[in-house]
C-alpha cells in the first residue's frame, strides 16, 4: 500500500526518507522559534528590557521556545539586598495558546511525510524528525542556561517532542485516512477474526468514548461562551487595567499577544468552574461558581474580570455539564450501539429493570471517559508562575475529573432517556414540513 509519489532530489536521486523527515522538522523548529521571537525583538527594539544585550534577547527568545513546549525552567531571584536569601521555583505553566503553533507546523510536516512514504516506511520519517526536533531542544535549553534560569536537559529535549511528535501523528493520519492505513495493520482483516460478541463490545465502548468527547466538547465550548461573556460584562474594568499599566502600544500589544497565548487555559479554566471544582489563582485561594477568595493579583488585565465575593445564582453554572452529558446521551442513541442494553434484556426479562440498568451504566461509562478527558485537560492548562503565591495556578485534575464525571453522567442518563421523546419531535416536524411544501 502506498501513500506517496517519492520526493527527489535535484539529479532525480530518492531523498532519503529520514533526511527529508529531518529537514521537515528542522523548519518546524527554526519557524516556531521565530514566531515566538517576534513579540520579544518588538519590546527589545523599543527598549523595553533592562538588559539590551543581543546574547540577553536569543536566550530570553530561547527559554520562551521551551516553554510553549511545557519544558519547566526552574528560576532563582535574589529579592532585596544581596544579602537576602534567593528564592527559587518553578515556571510550568504552559501558554497553550502558542503551543498550538509547533503543533500546526508539525502537522503539516506529517502530511507531507505521509505521501513521501509508503505505509511500512514512514517510521523512518518519523524517527529521523524527532531525533532531531530533540536534538534541537536540547541545544536550546544548553546555550539558554543562565544562574537565573536552570533547564534541564533531558527535559528540553524530551518535552518538545509531545505536542511536536502529537501534532505529526495527527497530520500522518489526516493524510492516510485511517490508523489502520498509517501503521499497515488491516484492521478490516483483524476485526473479522474477533468474535461477534467481541465487536459488539468493542462497537459499545468506542462509542462511548466518543459520547464522552462529545460531552466534553460541548461542555468545554459552553464554558468558553460564558468566559467570553464575562469578559464583555467586564470589559471596562480590563481597559482601565490596560490604561493603569501605560505600557505603550508596542507593550500592550505584546501583552495582549500574551494573554491570547493562555487564552486556551483560560476555557479550561472556565470548564473548571462551571463544574463545581473551581481553580487556584495563587496558594490557598479558589474561585468557583459559588464564590471567590483570591489574595492580591498582579496587574493582568484579564484577571479584572473574575468575578467577585459570593454569587447569587452562580450554581446555574453547574448546569453547563449535564446539559453537555445530555447531548452526548442523545448522540449515543442516535448511533445505535448499546449492545450493552441489548444483550441485557436478553438475559433478563423484565424490561424496566434492562432499560433502567443499561442506561445507569451508560451514564457511568460516559461520564468516567468525558471525567478523564477533563481531568487530562486540567492537567495540561495548570501550571506555576515561578515564585511567590501563584505557584498553583490553575484546576485540580482529580477534582475536575470528579465533578465533570458525575455531572456528565447525571446528564447522560437524562439525554438517552428523554432521547426517543426527542426523535419522536424530530419526526413530526419533519413530517408537518413535508405536508405544508406545495
Amino acid at each position: 500500500m502506498k501513500l506517496r509519489a517519492d520526493q527527489t532530489g535535484d539529479r532525480g536521486i530518492p531523498m532519503p526518507l529520514w533526511l527529508q523527515g529531518a529537514l521537515e522538522s528542522a523548519q518546524a523548529a527554526v519557524i516556531s522559534a521565530l514566531v515566538v521571537l517576534a513579540p520579544i525583538v518588538a519590546v527589545w527594539a523599543t527598549a523595553g528590557f533592562q538588559n539590551n544585550n543581543f546574547d540577553a534577547l536569543a536566550r530570553l527568545g530561547g527559554q520562551a521556545w521551551l516553554l510553549i513546549h511545557g519544558v519547566p525552567l526552574h528560576l532563582t531571584t535574589v529579592a532585596g539586598d544581596a544579602a537576602a536569601q534567593p528564592e527559587s521555583g518553578t515556571l510550568s505553566l504552559i501558554p497553550l495558546g502558542l503551543t498550538l503553533i509547533p503543533f500546526l507546523l508539525a502537522w503539516r510536516a506529517g502530511r507531507r511525510l505521509a505521501r513521501a512514504s509508503y505505509t511500512d516506511q514512514l517510521w523512518q520519517a518519523l524517527l529521523g524528525s524527532w531525533l532531531v526536533y530533540a536534538g534541537f531542544g536540547m541545544a536550546t535549553g544548553f546555550v539558554c542556561r543562565t544562574d537565573d534560569v536552570a533547564i534541564f536537559l533531558w527535559f528540553a529535549g524530551l518535552m518538545p517532542l509531545v505536542p511536536f511528535g502529537l501534532g505529526m501523528v495527527v497530520g500522518a493520519r489526516r493524510e492516510a485516512g485511517s490508523w489502520s492505513r498509517l501503521i499497515g495493520v488491516d484492521a478490516v482483516d483483524w476485526i473479522a477474526r474477533t468474535s461477534q460478541h467481541s465487536r459488539w463490545a468493542g462497537s459499545y465502548l468506542g462509542s462511548a468514548i466518543k459520547a464522552g468527547f462529545v460531552a466534553l466538547m460541548a461542555a468545554f465550548t459552553m464554558s468558553a461562551a460564558l468566559l467570553a461573556v464575562d469578559l464583555f460584562i467586564h470589559w471596562d474594568l480590563v481597559i482601565a487595567v490596560y490604561e493603569g499599566l501605560d505600557a505603550g502600544a508596542m507593550g500592550g500589544a505584546v501583552l495582549t499577544i500574551a494573554q491570547l497565548g493562555f487564552l486556551p487555559n483560560l476555557a479550561v479554566f472556565a470548564l473548571a468552574w462551571t463544574s463545581g471544582s473551581g481553580f487556584a489563582l495563587g496558594v490557598g485561594s479558589q474561585a468557583g461558581p459559588l464564590g471567590t477568595a483570591v489574595g492580591p493579583l498582579p496587574s493582568i488585565p484579564v484577571f479584572a474580570a473574575l468575578p467577585a465575593g459570593p454569587l447569587d445564582y452562580g450554581f446555574v453554572a453547574l448546569v453547563v455539564p449535564v446539559l453537555a452529558g445530555a447531548l452526548a446521551g442523545w448522540w449515543f442513541l442516535r448511533e445505535g450501539e448499546n449492545h450493552f442494553d441489548e444483550w441485557l434484556s436478553i438475559k433478563i426479562r423484565s424490561r424496566w429493570f434492562t432499560a433502567s440498568a443499561s442506561t445507569i451504566v451508560l451514564g457511568a461509562i460516559i461520564g468516567v471517559a468525558a471525567g478523564l478527558m477533563a481531568g487530562g485537560l486540567a492537567w495540561m492548562a495548570r501550571g506555576s508562575a515561578g515564585i511567590g503565591r501563584l505557584t498553583d495556578i490553575g484546576p485540580d485534575p482529580l477534582s475536575t475529573a470528579l465533578w465533570v464525571a458525575a455531572e456528565v453522567g447525571i446528564g447522560v442518563v437524562i439525554g438517552y432517556a428523554a432521547g426517543p421523546w426527542l426523535e419522536r419531535q424530530q419526526k413530526l416536524r419533519e413530517a408537518d414540513l413535508d405536508t405544508a411544501k406545495p
